[in-house]
């Protein structure tokens, strides 16, 4: 099953994707709405109003999130590209409901920073509540993946040891365009990034060092993990600022993320 989030005068709501159709599930605002609702077998059978998808405006898949969780150094062959060694634990940052934009809105980027990077990225969204989850569990909590894009701005990234100033920017981050349930990823799925139409990134996300699984579990040690809730895994090889020389978004670029199974984001930039 997937199910989008579509925006409507000044509101939103969710609809279940069927084809180029969009069925709407009466009753819930966004996807994570739906899932703290307990909303899913509902989805599956609503028979709501229905909506032409290539007219629909797409939100952020959940726009309401109570976390969003990041993973950096996830992938085998950016750590390398890096010159970093495999971590022994999870490297983990957070961002706010407010980075989270459409997936085919523009990203508009900031004045204060030169060097923008783009990172695609395999984003988990949990389906219940779980705390010190086992694999097992932490695999059932996890109701579907999308498609998601890091925007970092790598200067204000690297100014200190910390890196949350350089990926937590208002209005940066684009998810969606579906939620996906965990059937429907294909086991050799790849994400692929292209700027302009030029590949930047490809790789399984079989790559990944922890998998969503052991994320979940992982994170879920530290703190409750609740429906609506948002993993961005991590980005492979091939970002911008690993390249000699450096190269980074710039206005008018477009930036596209597409997952096999999941869809793709595919965003204009454009200078503020």
């Amino acid at each position: 099953m997937r199910l989008a989030t579509l925006r409507r005068g000044g509101g939103t709501f969710v609809a279940r994707v069927e084809g180029d159709t969009g069925i709407e599930v009466p009753g819930y605002g966004d996807v994570a709405h739906l899932l703290r609702g307990g909303g899913l077998a509902e989805a599956a059978t609503a028979d709501g109003e229905r909506h032409d998808l290539a007219e629909a405006d797409h939100a952020a898949v959940v726009t309401t999130p109570g976390k969003v969780i990041c993973v950096g150094l996830n992938y085998r062959n950016h750590i390398l590209e890096m010159g970093r060694e495999l971590p022994e634990f999870p490297t983990l940052f957070t961002k706010y409901a407010d980075a989270l934009i459409g997936p085919f809105d523009d990203i508009v980027l900031p004045p204060e920073s030169p060097a923008i990077d783009w990172e695609g990225e395999l984003a988990v969204v949990v389906g219940s509540t779980v705390r010190r989850a086992d694999e097992e569990q932490a695999a059932a909590a996890i109701a579907g993946y999308t498609v998601a894009n890091d925007i970092t701005m790598r200067d204000w990234q690297y100014r200190t040891t910390q890196w949350f100033q350089g990926k937590a920017w208002e209005a940066s981050t684009p998810v969606g365009p579906h939620l996906v349930t965990p059937e429907e990823l294909p086991d050799d799925a790849a994400l692929v990034t292209r700027v302009d139409g030029d590949e930047v990134q490809r790789t399984p996300v079989g790559d990944l060092v922890f998998g969503p699984a052991a994320l979940v579990s992982y994170i879920s040690t530290i703190f409750t993990l609740n429906p609506g809730d948002i993993i961005l895994t991590g980005t492979p090889g091939g970002v911008g600022h690993a390249r000699k020389p450096a190269r980074y978004i710039e206005d008018g670029h477009r930036v596209t993320v597409t997952i096999d199974g999941l869809g793709e984001v595919d965003n204009r930039a454009v200078r503020a």
